[in-house]
């Protein structure tokens, strides 16, 4: 991906394929992720909800089956094949944008600052996708009635309550989230491309590349996360300041080790479900080099 003459129109396309490529895979392992970010706070004596992935995840089959770990993926499904496109794109234009010839090598800073420039076109898909993934996420199987049907239920709700700003709740956090995130996602992955190919690079190197920048890209973004995660699924009014509100309240009753509730499924889930994202593009990427090699 780093050596070949940039075409930001064959990014958009094979970076959505790569995205569904991502979701398909790892969509469990974020619904257990989002579960344990929100879960209530334990009072003295009382026993947390779940002690960690593993509970969580026998919990939610137990309770819920299969089914229950796909919970809110219409909604990911439906916007990861533009949000991972615009995502791609926006890093073939970042890298475009700063070369001086067309095959030119950027540096690691330079790749940084083209995943960054990428983190902010997907925003306006991914801050609401995010929003209605989550609500749908946290439901919990059993015998009280579900709050949202579905991601469509989710929007008409969520816009009779407060409009189209609270369909959009969490868009700072998203971008204080997504922009350093996808830098650091970016840069490892065609970083380490470099190092592991002279020429071709191998399914194996894909796979490594690819899983190594979905690791590289939690550890950067996991904080935001969690409180993106606190803030789109608290019922409105709960945080009137947005995310400084809830930094400080989880700061004040959980500590700094909050931050980064749910790490694990986040890293159990980075690796396969990045490594499936970049096989996917790179697949794609060769078909198109085929198709239509001028483009």
């Amino acid at each position: 991906m780093g050596k070949n003459k940039v075409s930001p129109v064959k990014y958009f396309v094979c970076g959505g394929f790569g995205g569904v490529c991502t979701v398909v895979v790892g969509h469990p392992l974020d619904t257990i992720k989002v579960r344990l970010q929100t879960m209530p706070k334990t009072l003295p004596g009382e026993k947390p909800l779940y002690t960690g992935t593993w509970d969580c995840f026998r919990k939610t089959v137990s309770q819920e089956g299969v089914r229950g770990l796909y919970k809110g993926m219409a909604a990911p499904i439906t916007g990861v094949a533009p949000i991972f496109a615009l995502s791609f794109f926006g890093y073939g234009l970042g890298k475009r944008l700063q070369q001086t010839t067309p095959n030119q090598e950027l540096t690691m800073t330079q790749l940084f600052v083209a995943g960054a420039f990428s983190g902010i076109f997907t925003t306006s898909i991914m801050a609401p996708g995010e929003r209605i993934k989550c609500l749908l996420q946290v439901q919990q199987g059993g015998t009280a009635p579900m709050k949202y049907k579905g991601p469509v239920d989710v929007v008409k709700q969520l816009y009779k309550e407060g409009g189209i700003r609270s369909i959009y709740k969490g868009t700072v956090a998203t971008l204080l989230r997504d922009v350093p995130a996808s830098g650091m996602y970016f840069m490892t992955y065609d970083g380490l491309q470099r190092v592991l190919s002279t020429n071709e690079i191998g399914i194996l190197g894909t796979i490594f590349a690819g899983g190594s920048a979905g690791i590289a890209n939690w550890l950067v973004g996991m904080p935001a996360d969690v409180l993106k995660s606190r803030l789109q699924t608290a019922p409105e009014g709960t945080y009137p300041n947005g995310i400084r509100d809830v930094f400080r309240t989880l700061m004040k009753e959980e500590g700094p080790t909050a931050l980064y509730r749910g790490v694990t499924p986040v890293m159990l889930r980075a690796f396969p479900a990045n490594a499936a994202c970049f096989i996917g593009f790179e697949a794609c990427m060769k078909f198109l080099d085929w198709l239509a090699p001028s483009l």
